[in-house]
């Protein structure tokens, strides 16, 4: 026995509590602990739960979920920036044990100090026996984590207050148009394209830092975005035309080629993700990211393998 008089309507998921309120959307009884508030009246826990579920959620012009705050990714990677600028600061700069650790070199070096290297020493163990010898890791000696890392590192004020400030006003417009993981996939391919243009472009034993190649990416990211939706891409492109102005000016000490690779690399994924078909689009866009992510690791192992 329940001790509800025969006849009485119960709660359906309490048998034995009397009720006499039901769901506005299925008609069942519910007792005061399965009452969820609704629009007009109380719903039972399960057409709550199906209501959710049945929520479409908004999603970006070209896929992906539309983030409610589309700026926060960028203030992430911002945040990252400084805390590796303040890092490298506080261990002496690109020079320091740190910098030789973060900055992209592509063949490691024994430094002999004023400019010169060791071109026939190839390891850090014959390096200690060199005079004034300072070796240098490389990707070509393992250190393939500088093909990201130096994408982080900065340690001129004005280069990462002009890379952040960049950051700060596309990132936000790339991903409320793309999505937060596609955005992330633009950035991550114009960084990784830039140390591929490096690897190949620049002297093996040169040293580059900074976040311009995914910066320049993101402006061509945004240019593609733009051109698609029929938008006036003057700004932009003025916007680029004086990036490459300060990167031509700026001579030996500004990273032309990683500028010219994230550039490439960010035109690339925004054009897989925008031109994809909308039938099976997240599968055109990832099999396309990820082709162009292969080709640019694939890039890479081509000129370590030429270096070594």
């Amino acid at each position: 026995m329940n001790g509800v008089p025969a006849g009485v309507p119960v709660c359906y998921r309490h048998p034995g509590r009397e009720s006499h309120i039901a769901c506005q959307r299925c008609g069942r009884h519910i007792c005061p602990d399965c009452m969820r508030d609704a629009s007009v009246g109380f719903q039972c826990p399960e057409c709550v739960a199906e209501g959710q579920r049945s929520i479409r959620r908004p999603t970006a012009p070209f896929g992906g979920e539309r983030t409610a705050r589309p700026e926060l990714t960028s203030y992430v990677l911002i945040a990252l920036n400084a805390a590796v600028f303040v890092a490298l600061l506080a261990a002496g700069g690109a020079n320091s044990a740190l910098g030789r650790l973060l900055l992209l070199t592509p063949r490691g070096a024994c430094e002999a100090g004023g400019g010169q290297v060791y071109v026939d020493i190839s390891n850090a163990t014959a390096c200690g026996f060199a005079p004034n010898g300072s070796w240098t890791e490389g990707v070509t000696t393992g250190a393939f984590w500088q093909l990201v890392t130096s994408g982080f590192s900065h340690v001129a004020i004005w280069h990462i207050a002009g890379n952040m400030l960049a950051l700060y006003f596309l990132g936000p417009f790339v991903e409320r148009v793309t999505g937060r993981w596609r955005f992330l996939a633009i950035y991550g391919i114009s960084l990784l394209a830039g140390s591929a243009a490096v690897m190949w472009l620049s002297e093996p034993y040169s040293s580059t830092l900074g976040a311009s190649g995914a910066i320049f990416g993101l402006i061509g990211a945004a240019l593609v975005v733009v051109l698609r939706v029929g938008g006036d891409p003057r700004q932009l492109a003025l916007w680029l035309g004086l990036n490459v102005v300060i990167t031509v000016a700026g001579g030996s000490g500004i990273s032309w080629q990683g500028h010219l690779g994230g550039l490439l690399g960010g035109i690339a994924a925004a054009g897989v993700i925008v031109l994809a078909p909308r039938r099976n689009r997240l599968l055109w866009q990832a099999s396309g990211l990820l082709a162009i992510a292969a080709v640019v690791i694939g890039l890479v192992a081509l000129r370590v393998a030429e270096l070594v």
